[in-house]
């Protein structure tokens, strides 16, 4: 006998969800279909949102700064899960435990540190420096 005839008694909820979700998804298609509208107009496909009306593209260009901040955002959160391994068998780690533990947070405080120097999480261009010319020498007439 096969798995599926041998227990009937486990596989009919599986089969009864399955047949509602299948009929929720049918209600929910023929209801759009029936009550939807029907009429199509200049501004009927234009996107609105909040009481504005959307002038030019959408579609903007994003510095790669952007970027990479958010790179850096998950590698450094991904910190967090670790750490959070280690909280919870900390006390089954013992010293040696700690000691792996310190070393990464300081690897990983290094890393932040050398991003932080070379300018990796400043969101936009520095402003450019400006130049200061020197004093005037000797006395200035009027």
């Amino acid at each position: 006998m096969s798995p599926l005839t041998e227990q009937p008694d486990t596989l009919w909820p599986l089969l009864v969800y399955l047949g509602a979700v299948v009929g929720l998804i049918l209600a929910m298609l023929g209801l759009s279909y029936v009550l939807g509208g029907r009429t199509a107009g200049r501004l009927r496909d234009q996107p609105f949102e909040s009481g504005v009306i959307p002038v030019g593209d959408a579609r903007l260009r994003f510095s790669a700064k952007f970027y990479l901040v958010a790179i850096f955002f998950v590698l450094f959160d991904l910190e967090v899960v670790f750490l959070f391994a280690w909280g919870i068998a900390a006390t089954e780690l013992g010293w040696a435990g700690y000691a792996g533990a310190m070393i990464f947070l300081f690897v990983l405080t290094v890393a932040l540190v050398y991003e932080w120097r070379i300018g990796a999480l400043d969101w936009a261009p520095k402003p450019p420096r400006r130049r200061t010319s020197p004093a005037p020498r000797g006395p200035t007439t009027a």
